[in-house]
């Protein structure tokens, strides 16, 4: 069986992911169906199943609409309320999708919800994690339920995975990620030839995402909490001369959030 992941754009910038094997797919954080609809209409696919990592409604806000149409599953964090879930997922849970039988573990991952969750892929999804607006390509989510520590935690749990692990985050912020991440780092060379690459790939018109685990630790200033031009950086800004992994995270994400 081949799997394929593909890009469904919706609102200005996110993404919602549909996955199929040519008659079967999924949907994940479908925040608006029309568009999903005329992606599986197209291909002539049949819905099956929609994946929910946080209750946001650019994730969840076609849901509805999606169901009158297709009456499927709808599996989803077990620790936000959304009401439309059939299922509710911890970590340590395995969900199997109808028909396409694809099968992926659940993560938690919270910070930037209080109960977001990832998908990551066993079998013939291994290697392809789904995981929200939690890590993006050259940044992360902003933490808006959790804590600071607790998206540190989270990111230093999808940091860990095998670096040819494809994630496919919400959204196409990467230009705009990547323009931070050189103030924070600006003489990391593979930031550097990541930042061309990136320019060229957008414009083609082409989507940035899915990005690997192993560019994030390169690139990345948010799994990068470790490095010392990141460190120094993060010093500067809290005007300290000793700060632990925790607030270096913390200095560099709300620099972010004004930058």
């Amino acid at each position: 069986m081949t799997i394929t992941v593909a890009p469904v754009p919706a609102f200005k910038d996110n993404y919602l992911w549909v996955i199929h094997d040519g008659k079967q797919a999924a949907v994940v954080d479908p925040g608006d169906a029309a568009p999903v609809i005329d992606y599986l209409t197209q291909h002539s696919l049949e819905l099956t199943a929609i994946l929910i990592t946080h209750h946001h409604a650019d994730h969840i806000g076609g849901v509805d609409a999606l169901l009158q149409k297709y009456p499927v599953p709808v599996f989803g964090p077990a620790g936000e309320d959304i009401p439309q879930l059939t299922t509710r997922h911890f970590e340590g849970d395995q969900i199997t999708v109808p028909k396409l039988n694809l099968t992926f573990d659940v993560l938690d991952i919270p910070g930037h919800t209080a109960g977001h969750i990832a998908y990551l892929g066993r079998g013939e999804a291994a290697g392809k994690l789904f995981c929200g607006d939690t890590l993006f390509a050259g940044g992360c989510g902003r933490v808006f339920e959790g804590t600071m520590a607790q998206m540190r935690a989270s990111l230093q749990k999808l940091k860990t995975l095998p670096g040819d692990t494809q994630f496919y985050c919400a959204h196409e912020y990467t230009l705009s990620n990547l323009a931070f991440a050189i103030a924070v780092e600006p003489d990391n060379a593979d930031l550097q030839a990541r930042i061309v690459a990136a320019k060229a790939t957008r414009a083609a018109n082409r989507p940035t995402v899915p990005s690997t685990i192993a560019l994030e630790q390169q690139t990345n200033p948010f799994l990068r909490w470790d490095a010392p031009q990141v460190i120094a950086c993060a010093k500067a800004r809290a005007n300290q001369a000793a700060l632990n992994s925790d607030e270096v995270f913390a200095q560099v994400r709300e620099w972010k959030n004004s930058f």
